[in-house]
């Protein structure tokens, strides 16, 4: 868990502790976790991927307790986490069999079972909506009616909410890099002192549970040209998944205890140099956090090329990115380091006197 608080004078921290919460009760109308669940999804989500538990109630109850801090809310989540056994361990699923709510490829117009734009904001005028000050619940109720109201009825043969991947078109030609299909055992870097060099499946662990604005402004650099990468979008896609376990009382027969939301990307990099098909990143996030997906799916490509690079940096890349780790190694600056400081002092207090006997001979 990295760096975190040390005691010191127990009235003081108290004191500290009451005034904390008196910042963030602000007066007497307590927050409604039901309000910051459903309403800040985005949060919640982006909170639930950095701390690595599907839990939109724990989530919203830590963004509640620490004044909607991502930072500290992933702290909680994740020492929430670690205290949870682990009954069962869940089968391994697919992207292919996602329920899909949101669908594109920036690399192909028409693509098998088509452009599904879905919930985004890629769309809509960056412009503050002040009719929002005035939103009332009876507002929401007839919006909601007019909303349901105007959605086709389905079509007869409804179509599936599944669909094939856009890529498998070009891997039937040849046209993507052949990658050989790993069986082995993966990495559970929760449990596990992170290896260097990482095999891919704790690559992958460890920067869908990084810290988005760090994922995504290492791939800005990449991108930029201080990598090699610069992707084409060869689908992104975001809905549920269905999570199944081992039944205990009959074997071979699955229990199906839920359904996560993810967002997956498949991103088209290129060509390596003396390749014989076009690179791929992979990127898979919990909720809806297209950024943080394309981003990742940059860095994944990127750790596989052989340059002079930060973004292809291994150490660099998966060290550093943890926000638990950067803030609280940050944090623990405003600990007392006084007798180191004093050292500090010390030393550079001998050293001027020794330059002003020098200067005084």
């Amino acid at each position: 868990m990295g760096y975190v608080a040390v005691t010191g004078g127990q009235e003081a921290i108290q004191a500290s502790i009451q005034l904390l919460k008196e910042y963030r009760s602000k007066g007497e109308r307590p927050v409604d976790l039901q309000v910051l669940r459903d309403r800040m999804g985005l949060l919640i989500d982006r909170i639930m991927s950095e701390a690595g538990l599907y839990a939109p109630d724990y989530a919203a109850l830590a963004l509640k307790q620490c004044e909607g801090s991502p930072e500290e809310a992933v702290f909680l989540l994740r020492a929430y986490r670690s205290t949870l056994a682990r009954n069962y361990t869940s089968r391994t699923v697919s992207g292919d069999q996602m329920h899909i709510r949101r669908r594109i490829s920036s690399a192909f117009k028409d693509i098998p079972g088509g452009q599904v734009l879905g919930p985004t904001y890629d769309y809509v005028h960056r412009l503050l909506n002040f009719g929002l000050l005035e939103e009332t619940e009876e507002d929401l109720r007839q919006w909601r009616q007019q909303f349901e109201a105007g959605i086709p009825a389905s079509p007869e043969g409804e179509l599936s909410d599944t669909a094939p991947r856009v890529l498998d078109l070009l891997r039937e030609e040849g046209l993507i890099e052949q990658v050989e299909e790993d069986h082995s055992q993966p990495c559970d870097v929760t449990m596990e002192k992170l290896p260097l060099p990482a095999p891919r499946s704790a690559i992958l662990q460890t920067l869908t549970r990084a810290d988005t604005g760090f994922v995504s402004g290492l791939a800005y650099s990449d991108i930029r040209g201080f990598g090699m990468s610069h992707p084409t979008i060869g689908e992104l896609r975001y809905g549920s998944l269905e999570i199944e376990v081992d039944s205990p009382l009959d074997e071979g027969a699955a229990w199906y205890v839920g359904e996560i939301f993810v967002t997956e990307v498949e991103g088209l990099m290129g060509t390596r140099a003396g390749g014989e098909g076009i690179g791929v990143g992979y990127g898979c996030v919990i909720g809806r956090n297209d950024t943080k997906a394309i981003a990742m799916s940059v860095l994944d490509h990127a750790l596989t090329l052989s340059i002079d690079s930060p973004t292809s940096d291994m150490e660099f890349v998966l060290l550093h990115g943890d926000c638990l780790e950067m803030n609280g190694f940050i944090s623990h600056l405003k600990l007392p380091h006084y007798v180191t400081f004093q050292s500090k002092l010390d030393s550079l207090r001998k050293r001027k006197r020794r330059l002003e006997d020098e200067q005084g001979n």
